[in-house]
């Protein structure tokens, strides 16, 4: 497949409600489709699918397998550390990435219902102007928040552990034909 029909491939995987969250499982350990199944609270034949569907688009690898009750499960794992490094270099339509988008935006709707009431909340929406050296600085933070979450998440219902959230886009802007 071409870099850019890979690229398209990656978008339609994760651009899907139920695969972000299972990509977000998949950040802090290896989990079978039936533990995925479990944590989502979806059938185990649907959970599969979707690892699938991710997997032959290189969003999960196969982290391992083990024998259980005579058959054999596949451990999934998101190689979130090797993607960030390598980044994708291939570019995508509009729509596909407006579809990844969308699925975001719903995804984040649905994690904010079940927002801690204790907890602090942190929001931002900016379309402005800033100069090149403020802008570095904040795609750096960004980016190390968000290294730093991945780096350090843990299997889910670990104990010591908080159930958190972090959504971040950040992109310049050009400038629409006037």
């Amino acid at each position: 497949m071409s870099d850019d029909g890979d690229a398209v491939s990656s978008l339609r995987a994760v651009a899907h409600p139920l695969r972000l969250r299972i990509l977000s499982l998949l950040t802090g350990t290896e989990l079978s489709a039936a533990e995925v199944a479990r944590e989502l609270g979806v059938t185990h034949a649907n959970a599969s699918y979707h690892l699938r569907v991710l997997a032959d688009a290189g969003e999960v690898v196969v982290a391992g397998e083990e024998k259980i009750r005579g058959g054999v499960a596949k451990r999934y794992r998101h190689p979130w550390e090797q993607q960030r490094t390598t980044g994708s270099s291939a570019s995508s339509s509009e729509r596909e990435r407006e579809t990844y988008v969308r699925a975001m935006a719903e995804e984040l709707v649905r994690r904010s219902r079940h927002r801690s009431p204790r907890s602090r909340m942190q929001m931002t929406d900016a379309e402005l102007w800033v100069t090149p050296e403020v802008w570095k600085r904040v795609s750096a933070l960004v980016e190390e928040a968000s290294t730093l979450v991945h780096a350090e998440a843990q299997p889910p219902r670990t104990p010591g552990t908080v159930h958190v959230n972090l959504t971040a886009a950040t992109f310049e802007i050009t400038e629409p034909t006037r």
